[in-house]
């Protein structure tokens, strides 16, 4: 039972980490919130890591009976998740934000940022819910689950440390090392996309 609960909370945190990308999150987060108080700076990384919690949670819950529902197969989830997750990679490769340049705009006009766009779509966007629905039909046990419900609420709390000690690790790296950072997770993250469209297209074939 131990090592079950265990695996499935790494097996989670292992998996949604470098889709999530807590670390690419940061340079986003603090030039939302240059010009705001630490207080404020302090409530927001609260809320958007509980936004995020709550967001994947939903997700992992709601995800396989909507499958179910719709009669679609464990190889077409993985494909289609394995796609999401390559063009999230790649927008990490190539520099390319997750959000749009509007998007940025109103944000630095929201009084909260911590739902949008900070939790969605900048963290737990479709990859990452791509990705804890995938988990969600490879657990069969209560004692699974409560693994990655584990592992999703550590998430948030890595996240959480990182929006509030973020200003030292960008002043560390500088905006040029957290790029070079995020291109090579973006890589690892590509690679990691291409062996879910392979699973997924193994998968079919069995069944056909």
């Amino acid at each position: 039972m131990g090592h079950s609960l265990l695996s499935f909370t790494l097996m989670t945190l292992g998996a949604l980490f470098p889709i999530a990308n807590p670390i690419g999150a940061v340079p986003f987060f603090y030039s939302l919130t240059v010009n705001d108080s630490p207080r404020y700076r302090l409530n927001q990384a609260r809320k958007t890591a509980l936004n995020v919690t709550c967001v994947l949670i939903v997700s992992f819950l709601v995800g396989k009976p909507i499958l179910n529902f719709l009669g679609m197969s464990l190889g077409v989830l993985r494909i289609a998740g394995g796609l999401i997750v390559a063009h999230t990679a790649w927008e990490m490769v190539t520099a390319h934000p997750r959000v749009t340049t509007q998007e940025h705009h109103e944000a630095i006009d929201k009084e909260d940022i911590s739902f949008t766009p900070m939790a969605i779509p900048m963290i737990s966007g479709p990859g990452a819910i791509g990705v804890v629905i995938g988990l969600a039909t490879q657990t069969h046990e209560r004692i699974e689950q409560l693994g990655c419900a584990i592992g999703v609420a550590l998430l948030g709390l890595i996240l959480y440390l990182f929006l509030v000690l973020g200003e030292p690790l960008i002043e560390k790296f500088g905006v040029t090392g957290m790029g070079a950072f995020n291109r090579i997770l973006g890589f690892l993250i590509l690679a990691i996309a291409v062996q879910l469209v392979a699973d997924g297209v193994l998968e079919l074939l069995k069944v056909s």
